[in-house]
């Protein structure tokens, strides 16, 4: 009978040095098997290393299905219901909405509802449809009759006079604007309205619009353990798209996995845990610090917030860190939100973080932006400020988080605009103000609402933030 010598006999054990501390082996690094102790700092740091890049590569779902949960848990909208957020206080719980935009949404289970038809007017409203990992599903802006079908749904038998529209995911969003400006006829279009299983086609109910109206409620990805309970519930209600397999894989030591209970022992809660606060930490970084090639102009710090190529609008979900800059603090994403060439309806999302010194914007500061004359947006620009923590419309006592080329702002001389962004009104230009709150971080989006030519070629300059000191 062979006899098993000890771990090291022989030799004494063998000590590397790294990033994540000691490892020791019982021979050298080479040669040597890693002694128990450094087995399971090796299994650990593996599984922390996994949920860090899982955080980031879930974004998207884990943010829509947050959306989702607040607005049938807290706003009790039922499935397939149209929720309206009209006010600055409904759209504190959307991540980077526009504050004077009305959003008018729905959720849609097609497990629990079937086949689903939405019948939007021709006119007064555009809409979309997005799936649960925020692809705008194409073909389903203009107005019509849409029948939405989940993956391997079955289509009807007589489908006449309906788009069918295919989706990789069960749950799906139901988004739309209001283009009508007189209020008679956006009421008009809105009573024109309906969403509805197939299965009431013959009766169609009336569509009844839930207003948020000023209630609280939460649609941020959640942070701790509750970004996983949440992650394990999507996977569970959604099928595996071919290139999301391996982070599936990587899950799965953690406790997360298809067709099973997430019930984590107490090693993979504290991973978890960690994987959740370190992977937000990385996201934030990623985010805030873009390291691909996103500024407008090599003279500014302004970045494209939405780095999608508009020709090819599905490549994006195959770049982890781009797409995770955007759903760290952004939710949806279109080909006409990331326009490359003069469109109708499309729209242009410029970012800032830092100011012209390369200071990260501070709440306790003030700060000076000069939005130059002859701005490139054929229907209006935004300025909208938005709180580091939540990613929501920045909250302070005024409830003013933007200005805009539609509000009556103080021009200069020479057609510009100075926007003062600090604590306190600065004399005079009262109505040029944001309001920021001391202690807290905050960044910008700049919005240009149907960018033409001078956007695109880069020849319209918009400053950095300027610090002003007193």
């Amino acid at each position: 009978m062979a006899t098993i010598s000890p771990p090291g006999t022989g030799s004494a054990p063998t000590q590397v040095d790294t990033r994540i501390g000691k490892l020791e082996f019982t021979h050298d690094l080479a040669n040597g098997y890693p002694t128990p102790e450094t087995l399971e700092k090796l299994f650990d740091e593996r599984d922390f290393q996994r949920a860090c890049q899982a955080y980031i590569w879930a974004l998207p779902i884990v943010s829509f299905a947050a959306w989702q949960r607040g607005q049938s848990e807290q706003l009790g909208a039922a499935n397939g219901q149209v929720v309206a957020y009209l006010s600055y206080a409904d759209k504190l719980g959307i991540l980077t909405p526009n504050a004077t935009t009305p959003y008018y949404l729905a959720f849609v289970d097609l497990t629990e509802s079937g086949p689903f038809v939405i019948e939007m007017p021709d006119e007064g409203i555009r809409g979309g449809f997005t799936d649960f990992w925020q692809r705008a599903l194409p073909g389903s802006t203009a107005g019509g009759r849409y029948l939405l079908l989940g993956p391997d749904m079955e289509a009807p038998a007589d489908v006449k006079g309906c788009t069918v529209i295919r989706t990789p995911t069960t749950n799906n969003l139901f988004g739309m604007r209001i283009t009508a400006t007189d209020p008679a006829k956006a009421a008009e279009a809105l009573t024109k309205l309906k969403l509805y299983p197939w299965s009431q086609r013959a009766n169609p109910p009336a569509t009844e619009i839930d207003h948020a109206a000023d209630r609280h409620w939460d649609g941020m990805p959640p942070r701790g353990l509750d970004y996983w309970k949440l992650l394990s519930r999507v996977i569970n209600r959604e099928p595996t798209a071919e290139r999301d397999r391996f982070f599936l894989e990587m899950l799965k030591p953690l406790g997360i996995e298809k067709g099973k209970p997430f019930v984590p022992d107490a090693r993979q809660t504290k991973l978890l845990e960690q994987g959740a606060l370190v992977g937000e930490a990385i996201a934030k970084a990623n985010t805030y610090d873009r390291r691909f090639g996103s500024l407008y102009r090599l003279d500014t710090r302004w970045d494209h917030a939405l780095n999608l190529n508009a020709d090819d609008p599905d490549e994006y979900w195959g770049r982890l860190d781009e797409r995770a800059s955007w759903f760290y603090e952004a939710v949806s994403a279109a080909a006409d939100m990331s326009p490359k060439r003069p469109g109708t309806a499309s729209s242009a999302y410029l970012g800032a973080y830092r100011d012209k010194d390369g200071d990260w914007l501070d709440g306790g500061n003030t700060y000076v932006l000069r939005v130059p004359a002859n701005a490139p947006a054929k229907l209006f620009w935004s300025l909208t400020l938005y709180d580091l923590d939540t990613r929501s419309l920045l909250l302070n006592e005024q409830k003013i988080a933007d200005r805009s080329s539609r509000m009556d702002l103080r021009h200069n001389g020479d057609g510009s605009i100075d926007l003062f962004c600090g604590p306190d009104a600065p004399e005079g230009f009262e109505q040029n103000w944001i309001p920021t709150v001391p202690g807290k971080g905050w960044f910008a989006y700049f919005r240009l609402y149907e960018p033409t030519e001078a956007y695109f070629d880069a020849s319209w300059p918009l400053p950095d933030f300027e610090r002003i000191r007193c």
